[in-house]
C-alpha cells in the first residue's frame, strides 16, 4: 500500500497549475477557496476527500521514472485485480462486489447506474464479470469472450484529475507508461437501454482498447448533477499485454493455473448455447415475463428489485440479438420498452434516497469564481509599454479531432472580433490546435487601446436651452455625464428633430484589463457538436484543465470554468517535460517544440505523410491515404510517430474491403499496397510522442492479428455455405412486429420488382437477371461478417455472389 501511494505523495513536490478550486460540499457548511473537499459522512466522506486531495496536488503530472514504483515481476490475473483494488482504495474508493445478475457491462451494476443518480457523493471500485452473448467465439478468438472481466471505478463528483489517477493505476499494474503509446480516443458512449449517455474516450495502449473512460451526462433519461467519472478496465486485454501472451487462454490466472484451464470449457458451451441452441421463442417469453414483473415491482415502490428484473430483460434481449432474431426496426421497440423501465427505476430510486435524507451527504453546486481585482492590478503594473506577442492556450483533456479544427478557428474569429471592437491594434493572428490544446497568437498587440473621439447625441435642442437661451438642467446633466463644457455643445439635425451633440474622447484602457474582462465571455461562445459538463457551470468539448495567457512576459489573469490563467503549460504525459513554465509569449513556440509538442496541424500532417512514405518504401510499398482518415489521425496526436507493422500474409485471402475497413475504421491505420494497388501485409500506425517503437509495433501487430482472426472466423462461417442459402435465414430476423421478418419484407420487394419490370416492358433475358438479383437482396444481412461489420452490407453481398459464380450483371443489379 505504501508503494502504491508513493506516486501520489511525491506529486506534492511538483509545481501545479494555478486554479481556483471548485471542490464544494454542503456538509459542513463552510469551505475555504482551494481547500480539498470534505464530506462529513462516514466512509464516503473520507473517500471523497481523499480522491479530491490528489486533484489539488497535481492535475497534469507525468509518471516519471523518479516517481515510479519499482517494476516487479509480471502480475497474474488475480494479482492485477488485487493491485487495482489496493490502488483505488488508497486514493479513496470503497471496494465493493459484482452484481448477482448477468450484466453486459459494469455500468449496469446498481453500484453504478443507480448511484450516479442524485446529489450524493460516491467513490467505488469493483470487479464485474460481464456477459455479452454477441461476443461468443467458442474460445477461438484471442480477444473476444462472451464472459469477460471488467474492473469498474466510479468517481463522483469529478475530482479534477481523473486521467492522472488512471495513468497512475497503470503504473501500479507494473506498466511502464513511458514505453507505450497510451491515447485517449474519442468515444461518445450511450446506452439506449438505460437512457444513459456520456462523453469520453476509449483508452488505447499500443492500438488496443484497454479501458473506457466516460463523464456521465445522463442516466435514466435524467440530467446528472454532479457529474460522475466512469473508468472501465478490460482486464483480459490488459493482462495479455502485461504477460506478453497472444491468447486469453494463455493468461496466468494464478500461479500454475491458466485462464484457459479455468474458463475455456465455459466459453465453448456458453457460445454454443448463445449462437446455436438458445430457443428464441422461450427467450422472448422470458423477456415479457421479466418486463411484467419489473412493472409490478415499480407499482409496489420497490426500485432495487424492479431494476434487477430490468437487468434480466436486458440479458434476454442480448441472447435474442446474438441469435440474429432482432431486426433494426424491432430493436428500437425493445430498447424503448427497457428504457421506459430504466427511467421509472431511476425516478423511484431518487425519490427513495430523498425520503431517506440522502444518507451519504450532498455535493453542493459548483461556483465559478471571478478573478480577484488585486491580481489584475498587480499584473497591470508589470506591463511593457511596447507592443508584444499575446498567446492564449486553452488546455483540455483530449478533444475529438473535428473539435480541434472547428474550435481553433472559432477562437481565432472571436478574438479578432474582440480586438477590433475594443480598439486594440495588433499584427497577424494565428490559430493552432492539438487534441489537448487550443492556441491563439496575436503579434504586436498594443498595451493600450487607441484613443477615439466620438460624437455623442444629447437631448433635443428644444429641451436643452430655455426661451432665453440659458442651459436647462437636461443640458447640465448631459455635460456632467460626459465631462464636457457647455461651450463645446453643437446642434445637429437627426431625422426631423434637432439635437445637441458633444465630441467625447473615449479613454484608452490597458489591453490587459480589457482581455481579463472579455476573454471568459469569448471562451463561453465556442460551440461544439457535442458539449459536456464536468465540475463547472460551463460546458465545453472536454474538461478544461489549464489556461495559459501571456502578453509578453506578463500573465493576463482571468478565470473560466473555475481555472485561473497562468504561465504554465503541459507537454506529453509520459515525459519529463510534462509541466513547462512559459517565461514569455515569445518563447512559447520554442518551449512547446522542446517539450515535443507540434501545435501546427499542417506540420503534423506533413510529418505523418513524409515519415509514412519513407516507411512504406522500405517494404517496396505505397501508403493508401484516405483524406478523412488522415484528418482524423493528425488531430489524435500531438507528436506524431509513424510505426510500420506487419501482419500474416494468410490474412490476404480475406476480401480487400474487409481488411482495409478493419485497418482504417477500427484501428486508424494506413494500409500499404504495391505499385499495382494490391494490398501488402503491412500497415502504418501513428503513435503519439516518445515511445519504445519495438514495444508499440509488437502491440499494434497483436491487435490487428486479433481483429483479423475475428474477421476470418466470420468469413469462414459464411463461406461454408452458398450465398443463396442465407436468404432463408432472414426469417429469423424480425423486421417489425406488425410487418413480419426480413424474409417477409424481401418477398414483398421481390414481388414488387417483378411487377414493376413487367409494367415497364423489360425484356425477358433482363427480367431473369433482375429476378435473380432480387432473390439475393438483403441476404448478406444474415451473414456473420455483416452482422459484425454492418458497414460492409452490400459490399459483402457482391463478394459472396461473385464467389458463388453469379454473373456480374446479377451482382450489378443487386448492388
Amino acid at each position: 500500500m505504501a508503494i502504491l501511494a508513493f506516486p501520489l505523495v511525491i506529486s506534492f513536490l511538483k509545481p501545479h497549475a494555478p486554479h481556483l478550486s471548485l471542490l464544494r460540499v454542503a456538509k459542513p457548511s463552510s469551505v475555504l477557496l482551494n481547500s480539498p473537499q470534505l464530506l462529513s459522512r462516514r466512509y464516503f466522506s473520507r473517500t471523497t476527500a481523499s480522491a479530491v486531495n490528489t486533484s489539488s496536488i497535481q492535475q497534469h503530472s507525468s509518471t516519471n521514472a523518479s516517481d515510479e514504483p519499482k517494476k516487479a515481476s509480471v502480475l497474474t490475473f488475480q494479482q492485477a485485480i488485487q493491485r487495482l483494488q489496493e490502488y483505488w482504495a488508497s486514493v479513496g474508493c470503497a471496494v465493493m462486489q459484482c452484481s448477482n445478475t448477468e450484466v453486459g457491462a459494469g455500468t449496469m451494476n446498481p453500484l453504478t447506474y443507480l448511484r450516479v443518480l442524485g446529489p450524493e457523493p460516491w467513490n467505488v471500485a469493483y470487479v464485474e464479470p460481464s456477459i455479452r452473448p454477441d461476443d461468443s467465439r467458442y474460445g477461438e478468438n484471442p480477444n473476444r469472450l462472451q464472459r469477460h472481466t471488467q474492473f469498474q471505478v466510479i468517481l463522483k463528483p469529478d475530482p479534477g484529475n481523473s486521467q492522472d489517477l488512471f495513468i497512475r493505476s497503470l503504473s501500479a499494474l507494473g506498466i511502464d507508461v513511458s514505453e507505450h503509446d497510451i491515447r485517449f480516443v474519442e468515444d461518445n458512449w450511450e446506452s439506449p437501454v438505460l437512457g444513459a449517455w456520456g462523453l469520453g474516450w476509449e483508452i488505447w495502449m499500443d492500438g488496443m482498447e484497454i479501458t473506457q473512460f466516460t463523464y456521465f451526462q445522463q442516466a435514466g433519461s435524467l440530467e446528472l448533477s454532479p457529474i460522475s467519472v466512469e473508468i472501465t478496465y478490460g482486464l483480459e486485454r490488459i493482462l495479455m499485454l502485461l504477460q506478453g501472451v497472444d491468447h486469453f487462454k494463455k493468461i496466468q490466472y494464478a500461479d500454475g493455473i491458466t485462464y484457459g484451464e479455468l474458463f475455456m470449457e465455459n466459453e465453448k458451451e456458453m457460445s454454443a448455447y448463445y449462437l446455436e441452441h438458445a430457443n428464441v421463442h422461450h427467450i422472448q417469453k422470458h423477456f415479457d415475463f421479466f418486463e411484467e414483473e419489473a412493472r409490478s415491482l415499480l407499482a409496489s415502490g420497490l426500485a432495487i428489485p424492479a431494476y434487477n428484473q430490468l437487468l434480466k430483460t436486458s440479458h434476454a434481449f442480448n441472447i435474442l440479438d446474438s441469435r440474429g432474431f432482432v431486426g433494426v426496426t424491432e430493436r428500437a421497440r425493445y430498447f424503448g420498452r427497457m428504457r421506459s423501465l430504466a427511467r421509472q427505476c431511476a425516478q423511484l430510486w431518487l425519490k427513495t434516497r430523498e425520503s431517506l435524507g440522502y444518507p451519504l451527504g450532498v455535493v453542493s453546486e459548483s461556483v465559478d469564481h471571478v478573478c480577484p481585482k488585486e491580481v489584475i492590478e498587480a499584473a497591470v503594473k508589470k506591463l511593457d509599454r511596447d507592443p508584444r506577442l499575446f498567446v492564449l492556450e486553452i488546455g483540455t483533456e483530449e478533444m475529438p479531432p473535428h473539435d480541434v479544427v472547428h474550435a481553433s478557428q472559432q477562437l481565432k474569429d472571436l478574438v479578432l472580433q474582440l480586438l477590433e471592437k475594443q480598439r486594440l491594434n495588433h499584427g497577424g493572428i494565428q490559430a493552432f490546435g492539438t487534441p489537448r490544446r487550443l492556441v491563439i497568437t496575436v503579434e504586436s498587440l498594443c498595451p493600450k487601446q487607441v484613443e477615439n473621439e466620438v460624437e455623442v447625441r444629447g437631448p433635443p435642442a428644444s429641451k436643452t436651452f430655455d426661451e432665453q437661451g440659458n442651459p436647462t438642467k437636461a443640458a447640465e446633466g448631459f455635460c456632467r455625464r460626459y465631462a464636457v463644457s457647455m461651450d463645446s455643445l453643437f446642434r445637429k439635425v437627426d431625422g426631423k428633430t434637432e439635437y445637441v451633440y458633444a465630441r467625447v474622447k473615449e479613454s484608452a484602457r490597458v489591453a490587459l484589463e480589457v482581455l481579463s474582462e472579455e476573454l471568459p465571455g469569448i471562451l463561453a461562445k465556442i460551440s461544439f457538436l457535442k458539449s459536456m459538463r464536468w465540475n463547472s457551470q460551463f460546458t465545453f468539448s472536454r474538461p478544461i484543465r489549464w489556461i495559459m495567457s501571456l502578453h509578453g512576459d506578463v500573465v493576463v489573469p482571468f478565470t473560466f470554468a473555475g481555472i485561473l490563467s497562468g504561465n504554465l503549460s503541459y507537454g506529453l504525459r509520459n515525459t519529463q517535460a510534462a509541466t513547462v513554465m512559459v517565461e514569455s509569449a515569445e518563447s512559447y513556440h520554442s518551449i512547446m517544440k522542446n517539450a515535443g509538442i507540434d501545435i501546427e496541424i499542417e506540420e503534423r500532417k506533413k510529418t505523418i505523410l513524409e515519415h509514412s512514405n519513407l516507411l512504406a518504401k522500405t517494404v517496396n510499398g505505397n501508403i493508401v491515404i484516405q483524406e478523412s482518415l488522415l484528418s482524423e489521425v493528425v488531430n489524435l496526436v500531438e507528436a506524431p510517430v509513424p510505426v510500420l507493422g506487419k501482419f500474416n500474409e494468410s490474412f490476404l485471402e480475406l476480401p480487400d474491403e474487409l481488411l482495409t475497413m478493419v485497418m482504417q475504421k477500427h484501428q486508424k491505420y494506413f494500409a500499404v499496397t504495391d505499385d499495382n494497388g494490391k494490398l501488402l501485409p503491412y500497415f502504418i500506425a501513428v503513435a503519439n510522442g516518445a515511445i519504445n517503437e519495438m514495444v508499440v509495433r509488437k502491440g499494434n501487430e497483436a491487435v490487428l492479428r486479433a481483429r483479423y482472426e475475428d474477421a476470418k472466423f466470420f468469413y469462414e462461417l459464411d463461406t461454408c455455405k452458398r450465398f443463396k442459402d442465407f436468404r432463408s435465414q432472414l426469417k429469423g430476423i424480425l423486421f417489425h412486429e406488425k410487418l413480419g421478418t426480413m424474409l417477409d419484407k424481401m418477398m414483398r420487394v421481390e414481388s414488387l420488382v417483378h411487377k414493376l419490370s413487367m409494367d415497364l416492358g423489360v425484356k425477358e433475358d433482363m427480367l431473369l437477371i433482375i429476378k435473380e438479383a432480387a432473390s439475393l437482396a438483403m441476404s448478406d444481412l444474415a451473414t456473420s461478417v455483416v452482422t459484425e461489420f454492418t458497414s460492409l452490407s452490400g459490399i459483402m453481398a457482391c463478394h459472396y455472389a461473385l464467389r458463388d459464380g453469379y454473373s456480374e450483371q446479377v451482382v450489378a443489379c443487386h448492388h
